[in-house]
């Protein structure tokens, strides 16, 4: 299973980005798939998440500047990302926990990670 994320990059403040995740997998029954992101120095944080049945959850830092949506059948996952501040600047993964109905919070429950994408925000 692979887990692969794009759109990351250098942007101003105020500005937006669009990350994209594909999964490679094909056969994912019941899954969530979400984003976390890593700053310099810091732990992995949860940014945002959606259900198989499209129920959303985001970290409140960015839930009135981000959102989450997903393709059930292109097994794809985007974070729209609106209003960004230098404070956004991280790695962001997408994440998947397979066979799960309920969006979990800490990234122990997510079976499988992309690669990370680099998303630099300048003030």
């Amino acid at each position: 299973v692979r887990l692969v994320e794009s759109g990351g990059g250098l942007v101003q403040a105020g500005g937006s980005l669009t990350l994209a995740c594909v999964a490679s997998e094909q056969t994912f029954t019941r899954y969530v798939m979400g984003w976390f992101r890593q700053a310099p120095g810091k732990e992995r944080e949860f940014v945002a998440a959606i259900s198989g049945s499209g129920n959303t959850a985001y970290a409140d830092s960015v839930e009135d500047r981000f959102s989450i949506s997903r393709h059930n059948t292109k097994h794809t996952a985007w974070l729209q990302m609106h209003s960004l501040k230098p404070e956004d600047t991280a790695v962001y993964y997408c994440a998947v926990e397979n066979y799960a109905a309920r969006i979990s919070y800490g990234d122990e429950k997510y079976d499988y990670w992309g690669q990370g994408t680099q998303v630099t925000v300048s003030s």
